[in-house]
């Protein structure tokens, strides 16, 4: 099993945490694991992307051309990043801010709404969490309670009592994918 997976937005949307938490479930699941993130100096505004590569067999080199999972939370991270998703692997991303829907007809394209399922929740910080959980529901490559390991892992100490909104934000997004195939 080998999975390479992009996640890119713009900065501020939780996408570095999101694969570094993502990274570190992994390795609480003792898979070999690479978390190559990459943003620009605005950092907050700017686009950032990050790169995991989830693996039961030791990972060549973390830099990659094509993925099996891209998420997509910004017309630019779509316009950058559509084309280099493999042919049959999938494209998830939030409607949300997208005036140019994904295209590709040789990939599986689940949209996600999550950025309506975060304002219900009352919290903006839960929105790469709801993600996450897509993500999880779409491609179940680690076990959610590693995501907790690694979420408390991420955090600082000083928001642990928020562990418990993450979780249900990881469970909203899985069920916000209703029909997605998993691969």
């Amino acid at each position: 099993m080998k999975k390479e997976i992009i996640a890119a937005g713009f900065g501020g949307q939780g996408v570095l945490s999101m694969g570094k938490i993502l990274a570190y479930a992994g390795l609480m699941d003792d898979l070999e694991v690479t978390w190559m993130p990459s943003y620009g100096p605005e950092q907050r505004g700017g686009t950032a992307n990050v790169t995991v590569v989830l693996s039961d067999t030791p990972i060549s080199s973390p830099v990659l051309d094509a993925f099996d999972t891209a998420v997509i939370l910004n017309q630019q991270s779509l316009d950058k990043f559509e084309s280099k998703v493999k042919p049959g692997g999938v494209l998830i991303y939030d409607p949300y801010g997208i005036h140019r829907k994904p295209t590709r007809e040789d990939i599986t394209i689940v949209p996600v709404e999550a950025m309506e399922a975060a304002i219900e929740m009352k919290n903006a910080k839960t929105y790469n969490m709801i993600i996450l959980g897509a993500l999880l529901k779409v491609n179940p490559v680690v076990d959610i309670e590693s995501v907790m390991k690694g979420l408390k892992k991420a955090l600082p100490e000083r928001h642990h009592h928020l562990l418990p909104l993450n979780r249900e934000a990881i469970l909203r997004g899985m069920e916000l994918v209703k029909t997605a195939p998993q691969v």
